[in-house]
């Protein structure tokens, strides 16, 4: 009654009074407690330098909220200065031990890698269970190389000229165009923005009709080269990097699911009108007055799901704590026209859900979300369409989840996962990274950092592409943009994955030291399969760059020891990280025994060691706990072994009897291995499962001749072998030629092929019934050499050739 009762000018003067009574670590708590982090880190920065605290534990904790002021504002160089001061000697009390890991985070942002390791280890030191800091950050920083230059020579990076002064990011693939994320709320020619500082406004969704219309410049060049460029961002008006243009009055990036709108996301609430010109957004039915992006469409086009604030007819809904959360929304096209616009069955006034992405067959659903029960921030989930309604979410796990803030999925047609992430390793902020996923839509345990170009020191975030990564768009706020987040075009201009790095290493068996000066021959890889004579370095060890999808052998020799071989394989790898491969050489002992055989007659001959590797066919990876069968051919005595985790498994033979080494393990095959009565020959198994196609090098054929060859008939009784020892598996023979000849001879010679492969299996009774011939003709050759062009008699019989797929194995 007293207030109401002063004229205006002493109640403006009462509350200047009231304000200015205040001290500034209260202003700066009032401030922090509405995300206003600008303003409250200044005030907190005052307090501090006033001592304005009454003892050092709410010093700290001052300390402690300045420095999530300058994480929220992305000022990572405050930041680091913050954490270095509170940590100080290190004496860090336990509830304060992320300081070590906001610290890091703060240094890798300003390229501080070293320094940004030694805070790792001692954080996770401290915090052996924190997920957020994974195996992998415990040495990433040691070594940035698999982050800075493993796609930089692969990529060209450019930068749209649909970018200004304002955000656009989040963009997704529509019809021939695409949709992306930037101001909106134009309604009637006018666009809502908050009168405290006359440039914020709500986010809506564009379209871009035709992507051939997007032109781009090289994000490498100086922004001022771009004529383009400098064109579109004189149309708006300059805002300082780092401000917050997604929540009204802070300075928090709300990027993050859950604080987009913050508390204040009601109309009228401190907003006015400015007349713009207008400009075609998508679906003005989708587009309200609050927040809407990032979407998702189905395959069709026909439906669309999307993030808004959580607004319902009309009416605007707030969790129990007062604030507008984010929710997905499901929309459908008729005629045009965006209607039919429901709330997805779990969302929630008390949490957010946003950033959708739908499987290619729009079976599975992943968004992000701060639900109750994840593992950090915000987490990503997943939800199955089950006919008629969206399951229940399931988090998709530690696999890519961390205590940090996951957000922003993408999903391509061959269901690899794209995410953005500031809870694993990276280059800085939000980083992008990839997960391949299990048929069933879950990740794997391998998650990838897509390093540069597609990461930098700021957030990067919200990348669409390709299965092969070919092409794309992707989201950033990095140096080379304007004041605020962008969209990136990129082109994939060699080998996705073009080079390993591989690390061999040669050392003595027994006292495993390193053995220099060891000769290593390699094979494989291409063109053609080369042979290679390497010399290891002084360290005992090689390092070449290997091909992708290709196979190797790698042989080691020294004199004084027996040769040791080993494959490796580079097929369906899903990463270009280093490998490292080991070769043990042996010195050969001398022990001589005697066996008795089936006839008994006694066998004597030298003891020799062997060693064999177990690996899949499919990508080459080593297999543990194989069951491997040693079939003395001497005396049928059948030995019983285990693979490591290696895939390593060793025993010993006697020269003068033969060996057949079979390989049992799940609902897997091997083709059997066979050591010589004189010791030598292959001791190592390649399992596979149904569906495999086994590549045999020596089923050839004469020119124009469908006869079994005497090589040929060798390879095939290999293969009636393994029918007879998996009585139950099925194969196809797959019967090709070479070019020379007319389509529909080479169709007819090459069944001839697979029929007489048939007959030949079957005279050595397999049953019919178990055996299918296809003739491909010359549909699939393995090399160039088509109809005109000039190739050799060897190279023409490379496709002379017949195949093995296994139909059923049980």
């Amino acid at each position: 009654m007293i207030v109401r009762s002063l004229p205006k000018i002493g109640l403006l003067l009462l509350l200047a009074v009231t304000a200015f009574a205040q001290r500034p670590a209260q202003q700066a708590d009032q401030q922090f407690a509405k995300m206003a982090y600008s303003e409250a880190a200044a005030l907190y920065e005052q307090a501090l330098q006033q001592a304005d605290y009454p003892n050092q534990a709410a010093s700290r904790s001052a300390l402690a909220r300045l420095g999530y002021c300058y994480r929220q504002l992305r000022d990572s160089q405050n930041a680091e200065r913050v954490y270095r001061n509170l940590i100080g000697d290190g004496n860090v009390p336990a509830s304060q031990v992320d300081a070590y890991l906001y610290y890091a985070q703060a240094l890798v942002s300003n390229g501080k890698y070293k320094e940004a390791q030694e805070a790792f280890d001692t954080y996770t030191a401290q915090q052996n269970a924190d997920g957020r800091v994974p195996e992998l950050s415990t040495k990433v920083y040691r070594d940035v190389s698999a982050l800075t230059n493993t796609t930089a020579a692969t990529y060209r990076i450019k930068f749209l000229d649909i970018n200004t002064r304002k955000p656009e990011f989040s963009p997704m693939y529509y019809r021939n165009g695409l949709v992306f994320v930037t101001e909106g709320g134009r309604a009637k020619g006018y666009r809502r923005v908050f009168k405290g500082n006359g440039s914020t406004s709500y986010l809506d969704l564009y379209f871009v009709p035709e992507l051939s219309a997007v032109g781009a410049t090289d994000a490498l060049a100086s922004l001022s080269e771009s004529r383009a460029a400098q064109r579109l961002l004189r149309k708006q008006s300059y805002t300082v990097l780092g401000s917050d243009d997604f929540t009204p009055r802070t300075a928090n990036d709300s990027r993050t699911v859950g604080v987009f709108g913050s508390n204040q996301v009601t109309a009228g609430d401190g907003y006015g009108l400015e007349p713009v010109s207008e400009t075609e957004r998508f679906g003005r039915s989708l587009n309200t007055k609050y927040h809407e992006g990032p979407a998702t469409f189905s395959r069709d086009g026909s439906q669309v799901i999307f993030t808004r604030n959580n607004f319902n007819n009309g009416q605007v809904g707030r969790s129990t704590d007062g604030v507008n959360k984010l929710k997905l929304y499901t929309a459908r096209q008729t005629n045009g026209v965006w209607g039919a616009i429901e709330e997805m069955p779990f969302n929630s006034d008390d949490y957010s859900t946003g950033h959708p992405t739908l499987s290619r067959d729009g079976l599975r659903l992943y968004f992000a979300s701060d639900m109750p029960g994840g593992y950090g921030g915000t987490d990503l989930y997943i939800s199955r369409w089950e006919g008629t309604r969206w399951s229940v979410p399931m988090n998709l796990g530690p696999e890519v989840n961390t205590k940090g803030n996951e957000l922003f999925p993408f999903v391509d047609e061959k269901n690899n996962l794209y995410f953005a992430s500031n809870g694993l390793p990276g280059m800085g902020e939000l980083d992008l990274f990839f997960a391949k996923m299990t048929p069933d839509g879950k990740p794997t345990n391998v998650v990838k950092n897509l390093g540069e170009p597609f990461n930098s020191a700021s957030d990067d975030f919200g990348i669409v592409t390709d299965g092969n990564r070919k092409s794309g768009y992707f989201s950033s706020n990095r140096k080379h943009g304007g004041a605020d987040d962008d969209i990136y075009r990129f082109d994939r201009e060699g080998s996705l994955y073009p080079c390993r790095q591989l690390t061999v290493s040669v050392y003595d068996e027994n006292t495993k030291e390193p053995l220099p000066k060891t000769q290593v021959m390699v094979e494989g890889g291409e063109p053609g399969n080369e042979r290679k004579e390497l010399i290891t370095d002084d360290e005992g060890t090689i390092r070449l760059c290997v091909d992708a999808e290709s196979d190797f052998h790698f042989t080691a020799m020294r004199n004084g020891y027996v040769d040791t071989k080993m494959g490796f394989s580079t097929r369906n790898l899903d990463d270009d990280q280093p490998s490292r491969l080991e070769l043990a050489l042996e010195r050969p002992v001398v022990t001589t025994a005697s066996i008795a055989t089936r006839t008994g007659a006694l066998i004597s001959g030298t003891v020799k060691r062997q060693t064999g590797h177990v690996t899949s066919q499919t990508d080459g990876r080593p297999l543990r706990d194989v069951r491997v069968l040693l079939t003395n051919e001497c005396s049928n005595e059948v030995t019983e072994l285990w693979s490591d985790s290696d895939g390593a498994y060793s025993f010993t033979t006697l020269t003068g009897c033969a060996y057949r080494l079979e390989g049992k393990y799940k609902r897997m095959a091997s083709k059997a291995s066979r050591i010589n009565s004189d010791g030598s020959g292959d001791p190592n198994l390649t399992m596979f499962g149904t569906g495999v196609v086994l590549r045999v090098d020596d089923i050839y054929y004469d020119k124009n001749q469908s006869v079994i060859r005497s090589d040929a008939a060798q390879e095939l009784d290999k293969l009636v072998t393994m029918l007879e020892t998996y009585p139950k598996m099925s194969i196809e023979l797959r019967s090709h030629t070479d070019s020379r000849g007319t389509d529909t001879y080479n169709k007819t010679l090459s069944s001839a092929r697979a029929k007489a492969a048939i007959n030949y299996i079957a005279s050595k009774g397999i049953a019919k019934s178990r055996l299918k011939a296809k003739g491909y003709g010359e549909t699939l050759l393995v090399n160039d050499c088509t109809n005109g062009i000039d190739c050799t008699e060897e190279q023409h019989q490379q496709n002379r050739r017949t195949e093995i797929k296994i139909l059923r194995i049980e």
